[in-house]
């Protein structure tokens, strides 16, 4: 699979779950029907109802982008619980642009912390999120999911019927 084939989603769930990255790169995405994602986005529209929003690139989609003499990505996410996950999938983001010829900066926003993190890709990032890709397709085309592994997070996750009935 091409490094372009991939989404910021995958990248988010190859460090969340690998058993929920391979559903949800077979088309299950489950995610729509889930609460704690309306909750999501009603904050994201709340909070910065103002901004060009969901902006979509091929594959990749940005919560928001701020123009001026450098673009700048944006991924508001609701708490920080998922902190490593968020910072890979911008890094992703940020990567994926500059194959484009696009260089940016990123940001993470988690409004109810009142925390914003800003990222750039380096080479020892960029090397790293080579890395992850080539895992992520070795686990999206796999021919079985991964072995589900019970996490603290499983009972709230759209995917856990499917992972654990």
């Amino acid at each position: 699979m091409k490094d372009s084939l991939f989404t910021g989603v995958q990248v988010n769930y190859y460090f969340i779950c690998p058993t929920k990255l391979w559903f949800f790169s077979r088309g299950i995405s489950l995610e729509e029907s889930s609460e704690l994602v309306e909750l999501g986005k009603l904050l994201h529209e709340l909070k910065y109802g103002r901004m060009e929003k969901d902006v979509k690139l091929e594959r990749i989609a940005f919560d928001f982008i701020k123009k001026g003499n450098i673009i700048e990505i944006h991924e508001i996410k609701k708490t920080t619980k998922m902190k490593n996950a968020d910072y890979w999938q911008v890094v992703y983001y940020l990567y994926y642009l500059k194959k484009l010829g696009i260089n940016t900066i990123g940001f993470i926003h988690y409004p109810k912390k009142l925390k914003v993190e800003r990222i750039e890709l380096t080479p020892e990032l960029e090397e790293k999120i080579v890395k992850i890709l080539g895992d992520i397709n070795k686990i999206a085309s796999s021919e079985n999911p991964p072995k589900p592994v019970k996490k603290p997070y499983c009972r709230k996750c759209a995917y856990y019927e499917l992972c654990w009935s």
